[in-house]
């Protein structure tokens, strides 16, 4: 591909839709423009959430109404009915003498029908495209299709670029992961496809798509060109998986030389976070002494059945029922000093308060970017703890081995030594986590330069936009 002074007759469009965040952007032929998708910030939460009227609001206006609706909300779970079943085929007399009739019975369903509900929050969908297994959702009483969560997020993206130009747009250069998640074989073509779905569903009906890191890397060497001969690293980590590119430039030209990703992202750090800070705060570990059949038993608190569920704050609302919250009472109601513990995971079932739990996660991780330390402060439970740095860092070590990894993968997917690489761009939020940052500088010493983390991939893709860069060479 090369780099052209030749002016288009048409702006440049890049929409990159996040698992976390989204960001979008405009080329002119001289200059990006970032479009405020949450004026007046560019990067817009990637969140859709639906009310009891199917009514549909994005971005951190539908974070917001998702709070407000469920802070302080007692879940009340109940049976869902599927239907009758005939105990009886309808013949002969009754008992009363009157002609026979059958009898039937409601047939249940587990009791997960929460019928207080207000409205679902959908984040991270883009997680679900890939999987072959998922093609929709039940929200209240009616099956939503992946792209159908998926589409309202793009159709306000779409009309905030074209609020922002004054101009009606059907054309975009959109981003996607190296690899989605899902099984191996089948899982990109056809999240590919439903992410074109959506974006037809949004008035985006020209489409082509590049490869979020060789967007990240576009971006750079437009805004740096040079006349030398290098070989680029792009190491792009952000909410939902880590993705790599290797990008040969040769003055105005260059050539994709391999890409890499894997299912690593903030979400997982902050799902760890959650598992070795909180579960011991919550009970994990505790005994649990009762009295069954007349016998003294004296076991481990069984949390283990908890944990998947606290850690995917979408479902973590199941947990508001009997076969749960049971034995959580029946342990807060000891006197000792584990019992502090039970009230709050009873606290944060009965609440609802997992989404805020994961907020604070997130800006307590923020913010051990910044100092050697920091608070992890949780009112809503009663929990506040100081953790250092280093003790953070000892908590994901073995998700910074699997970014290691991967790096190895990926250098031997373009054929070449690490030696080999002249310059290396970081970006992507989880980029900004010190041990990252430590890892990239001590395999490439004084090759590292960090490339605006939240809006490098859009700015990229409206640059790839612009120029019709072909989709078979950018991967």
């Amino acid at each position: 591909m090369q780099f052209t002074s030749q002016k288009s007759s048409r702006l440049g469009i890049g929409i990159d839709f996040g698992t976390s965040n989204s960001a979008a952007a405009v080329f002119d032929g001289e200059q990006v423009t970032l479009i405020k998708l949450a004026a007046p910030n560019s990067v817009m939460p990637s969140a859709n959430y639906i009310d009891k009227s199917y009514q549909s609001s994005i971005g951190q206006l539908a974070i917001d109404d998702y709070i407000d609706g469920n802070t302080g909300r007692k879940v009340e779970l109940s049976l869902e009915v599927l239907g009758e079943a005939r105990s009886g085929t309808g013949g002969g007399e009754s008992a009363m003498g009157g002609p026979g009739e059958s009898d039937t019975a409601t047939v249940y369903g587990q009791a997960f029908n929460d019928s207080s509900l207000p409205g679902r929050l959908f984040r991270g969908t883009k997680r679900l495209l890939g999987n072959t297994t998922t093609d929709r959702t039940l929200v209240f009483d009616k099956a939503f299709r992946l792209v159908a969560l998926v589409a309202p997020i793009l159709v306000g993206i779409h009309k905030s670029i074209e609020n922002t130009i004054g101009d009606k747009i059907k054309h975009a250069c959109l981003g996607h992961p190296v690899n989605f998640e899902g099984v191996e074989s089948e899982r990109n073509s056809i999240a590919l496809q439903r992410l074109g779905e959506s974006y037809g569903y949004a008035g985006i009906s020209e489409q082509s798509f590049c490869p979020e890191p060789t967007a990240a890397t576009i971006s750079f060497l437009h805004n740096h060109p040079q006349s030398n001969d290098e070989l680029v690293l792009t190491v792009d980590f952000g909410g939902g998986t880590l993705d790599f590119s290797v990008l040969r430039r040769d003055g105005s030209t260059f050539q994709v030389q391999a890409t890499h990703g894997i299912a690593l992202g903030g979400d997982r750090i902050d799902q760890t976070i959650f598992r070795e800070l909180l579960f011991p705060l919550l009970g994990k570990g505790e005994r649990w002494r009762r009295t069954v059949d007349g016998s003294e038993v004296d076991t481990l608190f069984p949390f283990g059945e908890f944990e998947e569920l606290l850690i995917n704050w979408p479902i973590s609302y199941t947990l508001n029922q009997n076969k749960y919250t049971s034995s959580v009472m029946q342990r807060m109601a000891e006197s000792d000093p584990g019992a502090e513990k039970f009230r709050r995971l009873h606290d944060l079932i009965l609440q609802n308060y997992s989404y805020q739990v994961f907020e604070a996660i997130k800006d307590f991780k923020a913010q051990l970017s910044v100092d050697e330390s920091a608070l992890l402060d949780i009112p809503e439970i009663d929990i506040q703890v100081v953790v250092e740095r280093w003790e953070f860092e000892m908590m994901i070590s073995d998700l910074l081995f699997e970014f290691e990894q991967a790096i190895t993968v990926v250098l031997k997917k373009a054929n070449c030594r690490t030696d080999d690489i002249d310059l290396v761009l970081r970006t992507g939020g989880s980029s900004l986590i010190p041990a990252v940052k430590e890892i990239l500088d001590n395999q490439f010493t004084g090759k590292v330069v960090e490339h605006d983390p939240f809006t490098s991939v859009a700015a990229g893709l409206a640059i790839a936009s612009y120029y019709q860069y072909a989709e078979n060479e950018l991967f």
